[in-house]
């Protein structure tokens, strides 16, 4: 729950994840855009622009609970030269977005940490959350449960090899997801922590040298 932050940390934090989250949407849009749906572009979605991608319940929901989301960026499969494939590439920009930012901002760290650039504690702090949150909505996202971007990433190959389950994850992946929130919520033991963290705990030691 964001609110029991301090007003400090709060002042870093948001504007770190709306950024995050209108570029991941942006990037959605700008790929199905190269590769021959304007559909986003028409509903005004290719903008960083906060107004045209957060979500008003997604977004209370990042501050009570952690956890939140933008709105989608519209797609039309139709559009595309090579619909299945396409839509891999457009579902896939989102985290590819987020890592790419993780990237320059670890490479920032880095150089800091090299050459002393900026010894300021407020900057150091921003620039951990700014490398830490997108790892972490990049990972995320790529969990292969429907509506996360995962599940049309990896939906064809689950489908290849057990349709069963990749119609199940498709079907009852918003309740599978929502329950795993819940329990990360209520209880003190979070299922999509313990999945992911290990992963982000690699990318930040990667991407910045950070080992936590």
């Amino acid at each position: 729950m964001l609110l029991r932050l301090s007003t400090e940390i709060l002042i870093i934090l948001i504007p770190i994840l709306i950024f995050s989250l209108c570029f991941h949407e942006f990037a959605h849009g700008y790929i199905a855009y190269k590769l021959g749906d304007n559909t986003a572009e028409r509903n005004g979605r290719l903008t960083l622009n906060p107004i045209y991608h957060l979500d008003p319940i997604g977004s209370i929901m990042i501050l009570f609970v952690g956890f939140g989301w933008a709105k989608p960026v519209p797609v039309n499969p139709s559009n595309f030269k090579n619909p299945r494939n396409d839509m891999i590439k457009v579902a896939f920009a989102g985290p590819a977005s987020n890592l790419i930012l993780a990237l320059i901002g670890g490479c920032f760290m880095r150089l800091n940490t090299i050459f002393s650039f900026n010894s300021n504690e407020t900057i150091l702090i921003s620039l951990y959350f700014f490398i830490f949150i997108n790892i972490s909505l990049a990972i995320f996202n790529l969990i292969p449960i429907a509506p996360l971007d995962g599940s049309q990433i990896f939906g064809n190959y689950i489908s290849k090899y057990n349709p069963d389950m990749a119609w199940k994850l498709q079907i009852y992946g918003p309740k599978i997801l929502m329950l795993i929130i819940i329990i990360g919520i209520i209880t003190p033991f979070s299922p999509i922590a313990f999945i992911i963290m290990p992963i982000i705990k690699i990318f930040m030691y990667l991407f910045s040298g950070i080992n936590f």
